[in-house]
Order: structure tokens, then C-alpha cells, then sequence
């Protein structure tokens, strides 16, 4: 009972304190038209850096990896949205170039993360254009994927990397994995992407809602072997940006098969979130953390997640809330001036902070929710 009366608090709260509808689209305009600029610029940087992509923003210098990082398609993706938003065309080309880079990741299977590195910007392509291009890659990718999964297990490993020794013992699937099953879904590999889906329901979470970041199975039976903390700071704590995938997770797979299941667990997860959640409305890093540090990138995820959830429910709960994180995100604290931050539109996000790694930076994945976020809100 306290849940729902923390919930039905917040509710009250959120009944006075949003900002209206209608100013808070003209500020969200205003802040995508800032954002195509930032874009421009990072593009037009990393552009003649052949086989490169952006990662992040720290001492005055724009960190950059090759296509096989994880976060390598969120630039181009976002570029994707933001040529939705403005219809200019010099960022549709960008996108194009940016888009194209990124075949090269279609026949690798080495991770789980081909849904963030493929599907989010051929997805888009592929929506706006309708050019059987990226179709194809998008259909190839998906099957790369799908050889990573166990029917043992019932679901995706993550990471190969673990014990060298006992390695059957070391089967690791993580929370933001279900991110990936919506490339699975839209071409047809259903069966994989649901008994994931499953496993995950059945295994990662608290009886409070909260999910483990990891899962540890013995690939062969199936059983699990532990949890492990992961990027969180305990094996009992609440990770804040896993619990945002988590969120958005199941909106999505509600969406892609009408399992009210998937739709039950995902208002689970957002009345834990909100019950949970203080002060500005953007998460700290870890929800159980006493390190004091916001995640930008957990704020977005979360609200791009809420407003899909409040377009198939109706709660108004989800909706406000969505509109607290946006008014945060677009305020000076979180959102960078024009030709700062690296070009990055977000400030203070958090990648990893127990491995001490892109701790209170601009993170590529941040800016890419934050736009879907506001899109999804300007739709509305």
C-alpha cells in the first residue's frame, strides 16, 4: 500500500507543478532547432574520420571509437530525427553518410547491442525513405542476432567476455538487452524475442519492481548462477539507466505483440520510477546511490518511455511526469549551449560510474532519447 500512496502523492504533486502543454512545446521546438545545430556540427566533425564514430565529450576533446562500439548508431539515428523535425536537407545527407558507415556491423556477432548499432538509424532511414537498402541490412543484422540466443536459457547472451575457466557457469544477460528485441519483433523473429522477453520478466526484477542489472545463467541448464551489480553500485540497488530500459523495454514489446503482460510489467516499472523519483525529476545515477550524481541519459530514456506508456494507458501520471523531465532536460542545467558540450546536446550523463568511465558527461544515447522524447511529445 505505501507504493501506491507515494504514487498518489506524486500524482497530486505533478497536478501543480507541470508546465502547460502548449509552452512547453514551443520550448521543446526551440530547443530540436538548437539541437539540428549541435548535430550539424558533430557530423560535419566526424565525418571525414572514416570508420569513426562519436562517443563522448571530456576536457575539451570529443572522444571517438570505431563502428563496432556500442553506441556507434545513435549519432546518425539522431540525425534520422532530427531531419523528421526540420526537413534540412544537408542533415538527411549527413544521416545517409553516417547511416552507411554503420553496414559494417550487420554480419557481426559478437554483441547483443545490434538493435542501438543498426535498427535505431536504418530503422529511421527506413521509416522516412522507404528505401529497401536499409530494409535489408536492418533483416541481416537481425539475423546476426538472433544466433546469439540459447534455447537453453531462453534468451540473449550480452556480453562473451566472463570466466575463462567455467565459462558454462558465465552465460551474462543484462536489463538493457531488451532494448535490442525490438529489430527481433519487426522482422519476424518473434518467438526469440518473446521468450527473452520472458526470462527477463521471470528472473531480473524485485518484488518492488526494481531490476538486477545482470543475470548470470549456466548456458546449459538454464538455472541461474547469480546476479552481479554491473554498472549499478550493489546487487540489490537500483540502477537508474537499466531501470529506464527496462521501462522502455516492455512499452515496446506491449507494442510490437499485444502481450498484456508486457504491458502490466511496464506500469510496474514506471510506478516504482515514480514513486522513486525526486528533486528535478531526472534520476540519480543509481536511485539507492548516496553519490549524488544525475543521469541525463536515464531522464530521457525514461521519459521517451513514459510517453508511449501514456499513449496506450491514458495515465496522466505518465504523461506529467514525462513533462518534468523534459522541462528539466531542455533547462540550462542539463541542456548545452550551442557550439559547447562537444556538440552534445546533453550535459551530466553517466556511463559507467563504479568503472569510473563517462562520469558527468555528454553521452551520444542521452541526446538520442531526449530528441525521440521530445518528438513523441510534439506528436501529442
Amino acid at each position: 500500500m505505501r507504493g501506491v500512496f507515494a504514487t498518489l502523492f506524486v500524482a497530486a504533486l505533478l497536478a501543480v507543478a507541470t508546465p502547460s502543454h502548449a509552452s512547453l512545446k514551443r520550448d521543446l521546438k526551440r530547443a530540436l532547432k538548437c539541437s539540428v545545430e549541435q548535430k550539424r556540427a558533430q557530423a560535419e566533425y566526424i565525418i571525414p574520420q572514416e570508420g569513426k564514430i562519436v562517443v563522448s565529450y571530456k576536457d575539451g576533446a570529443i572522444k571517438t571509437a570505431n563502428i563496432h562500439n556500442w553506441v556507434s548508431g545513435f549519432l546518425p539515428a539522431t540525425l534520422w530525427l532530427l531531419y523528421d523535425f526540420s526537413h534540412d536537407e544537408q542533415i538527411k545527407e549527413y544521416a545517409e553518410i553516417l547511416t552507411r558507415r554503420q553496414e559494417g556491423v550487420k554480419n557481426y556477432a559478437r554483441t547483443h547491442d545490434l538493435g542501438f548499432m543498426v535498427y535505431c538509424p536504418f530503422g529511421n532511414a527506413y521509416r522516412i525513405t522507404q528505401e529497401l537498402y536499409y530494409k535489408d541490412v536492418i533483416k541481416q543484422t537481425a539475423a546476426t542476432l538472433a544466433t546469439r540466443f540459447t534455447p537453453a536459457v531462453g534468451a540473449i547472451r550480452s556480453w562473451d567476455t566472463g570466466r575463462k575457466s567455467n565459462r558454462e557457469n558465465d552465460y551474462m544477460v543484462i536489463i538493457d538487452n531488451m532494448m535490442n528485441l525490438e529489430m527481433l519483433e519487426w522482422c519476424g523473429y518473434h518467438s526469440i524475442a518473446r521468450k527473452h522477453a520472458d526470462t527477463t520478466l521471470k528472473n531480473h526484477f524485485r518484488e518492488d519492481g526494481s531490476a538486477y542489472h545482470i543475470v548470470v545463467y549456466n548456458e546449459n541448464t538454464g538455472k541461474i548462477v547469480e546476479t552481479r551489480s554491473g554498472q549499478g553500485e550493489s546487487t540489490t540497488s537500483a540502477w537508474a539507466r537499466g531501470q529506464s530500459w527496462g521501462l522502455y523495454g516492455f512499452t515496446m514489446m506491449y507494442r510490437m505483440s499485444g502481450d498484456e503482460r508486457y504491458l502490466q510489467q511496464a506500469e510496474r516499472i514506471a510506478n516504482y520510477l515514480i514513486s522513486r523519483i525526486e528533486g528535478d525529476y531526472i534520476p540519480n545515477w543509481d536511485y539507492d546511490s548516496i553519490i549524488k550524481q544525475k543521469d541525463s541519459s536515464a531522464g530521457a530514456i525514461m521519459a521517451s518511455a513514459l510517453l508511449e506508456l501514456y499513449s496506450i494507458t491514458g495515465n496522466k501520471t505518465y504523461r506529467r511526469t514525462a513533462e518534468r523531465q523534459l522541462k528539466a532536460l531542455i533547462s540550462d542545467e542539463y541542456m548545452a549551449k550551442l557550439g559547447e558540450n562537444g556538440n552534445f546536446i546533453l550535459k551530466h550523463g553517466v556511463g559507467n560510474l563504479p568503472g569510473n568511465s563517462e562520469v558527468d558527461v555528454p553521452l551520444s544515447y542521452g541526446d538520442y532519447y531526449f530528441v525521440e522524447a521530445a518528438l513523441r511529445y510534439l506528436s501529442m
